[in-house]
């Protein structure tokens, strides 16, 4: 039988790893009474953790939160988990958390087995602090977020990418995060319909609205309609190229996300492209390093034809830089 202390130490790791147990499962797990669990909770209670207690059929214990915030039981590979967590904030999008993720990192390292401290340092080496143009606050995240989770209504400033700006006022569901970037999903009142917004470009306004009954996310969920949202910018223009290259080496250049081969043989091959605009379409033909015909639209061609002045005038300043000839 485990000494009390010890006996302490995994009951209180037991509580922390799942949301409720009985007081049978505990007796199991720890090779005791159902009547040492209860004397050993009360211990933990004195402790200051807050162990809570229900009767009855289907009752159990749970560890509760408190007012202060008690030392935790991690296992080695939830340390890593946190102190990678930790590390990743440091050098990611949220503006004003770096200073307290790097001191609660510090003070983790602290108290880590040597053997911890070396795999965090051999897994961090490589870590590099990343300059972000629209770094997002952690004090904005926090709003929009209890926003989120009291059903309240959120009135923004929001500003689009064309620099546009107008107050918008929506029901908030969920924050997304996809790469660096934040995303609120929310029910635009005005609208009548779902939209996705950049944190980056939103200034919430207080107080929040009044509380309201949420709707039904949209298939996928947040995360899905989010996706969908964002693919939808990137195929504002569509075109259909026919690539002079056999098939067998082109398809492996196509992504489903920008392009589709609608016909191949060993000499050509005819791809629908996607992007968010015709001309970023034009400058990035070149990547199939190989003679190509503009099928449609019209407007590609003469995105095509500004590509090649470019190029021509790029190409006439390298000459003269070397002192060769127009």
């Amino acid at each position: 039988m485990l000494e009390t202390s010890a006996r302490l130490l995994a009951l209180l790791t037991l509580l922390q790893a799942r949301r409720e147990w009985s007081g049978a499962e505990l007796a199991e797990r720890l090779s005791i009474t159902t009547r040492t669990v209860r004397r050993d909770v009360d211990k933990l209670r004195e402790l200051g953790y807050p162990v809570d207690a229900t009767v009855g059929v289907g009752g159990g214990y749970r560890l509760g939160a408190g007012a202060e915030m008690p030392p935790l039981l991690l296992d080695d590979q939830e340390v890593l988990a946190v102190a990678l967590g930790l590390n990743e904030i440091t050098t990611g999008s949220v503006a004003d958390m770096a200073e307290a993720s790097a001191g609660a990192l510090t003070k983790l390292r602290q108290v880590m087995p040597s053997r911890l401290r070396h795999r965090l340092d051999a897994l961090t080496m490589e870590a590099v602090p990343r300059e972000h143009r629209n770094p997002v606050s952690g004090d904005v995240l926090s709003e929009i977020a209890t926003a989120c989770h009291r059903t309240e209504r959120l009135r923004f400033d929001y500003r689009r990418g064309d620099g546009t700006e107008s107050r918008r006022e929506v029901e908030p569901y969920r924050l997304v995060r996809s790469g660096l970037r934040w995303y609120l999903v929310g029910w635009d009142l005005a609208r009548e319909d779902w939209r996705s917004f950049r944190v980056d470009r939103m200034q919430p306004k207080t107080p929040t609205g009044p509380r309201f009954t949420p709707r039904p996310l949209p298939d996928g969920g947040a995360t899905g309609y989010l996706e969908r949202s964002l693919g939808a910018v990137f195929r504002k223009a569509s075109a259909r190229i026919r690539v002079h290259a056999p098939l067998d080496v082109v398809a492996p250049m196509v992504d489903d996300a920008w392009g589709t081969i609608e016909a191949g043989d060993d000499e050509n091959c005819e791809l629908t492209m996607f992007s968010s605009s015709l001309a970023s379409l034009a400058r990035w033909l070149h990547a199939f390093d190989a003679e190509f015909t503009v099928i449609g639209p019209a407007e590609l061609v003469d995105e095509c034809r500004a590509v090649a002045s470019h190029h021509d005038d790029m190409a006439a300043r390298y000459r003269r830089a070397i002192g060769e000839p127009r």
